[in-house]
């Protein structure tokens, strides 16, 4: 292959590359759909989780102002939270959670899930970004019935 030849390939296979990556920004793009100002600490009951990649999604229950909503809280994925010692069997439905993270950018009962604290103590992170102010500056839900 002559060098021009050599050169139209590797131009070529950058090109390609360059096409493949928006679509790899798009889907872990936290701040596409989460609003990093709006931290949220929410204290509920487990009512369902889907344990599968590319994210786990925790659904939960708690009241505000004496009325229940249901959750839906994006997690990272299953083989990276049982890296950092979650399990699937920790977040059983019945089980009661304070989770901490981000809220959406709809303003729905929609979050990004950065820690989670089980009835037993123990937190895990179940994200990648940061969550210094949630439970601080965050609205706080309570466990339904409290």
């Amino acid at each position: 292959m002559d060098r021009r030849s050599a050169l139209r390939v590797v131009l070529a296979a950058g090109l390609a590359g360059l096409g493949a990556t928006p679509a790899t920004w798009a889907h872990h793009a936290f701040a596409a759909e989460y609003d990093a100002e709006r931290p949220i600490d929410l204290n509920g009951v487990v009512t369902e989780l889907r344990w599968t990649n590319p994210h786990s999604w925790l659904y939960l229950d708690a009241r505000r102002r004496g009325t229940v909503t249901n959750w839906e809280i994006e997690f990272g994925a299953p083989n990276v939270l049982e890296d950092r010692g979650l399990k699937k069997a920790d977040l059983q439905p019945g089980s009661q959670v304070q989770l901490r993270g981000y809220r959406s950018k709809n303003r729905g009962p929609q979050a990004y899930g950065v820690t989670v604290k089980l009835s037993d103590g123990r937190v895990f992170r179940t994200g990648g970004v940061d969550c210094p102010e949630a439970g601080n500056s965050g609205q706080t839900l309570s466990l339904p019935g409290r």
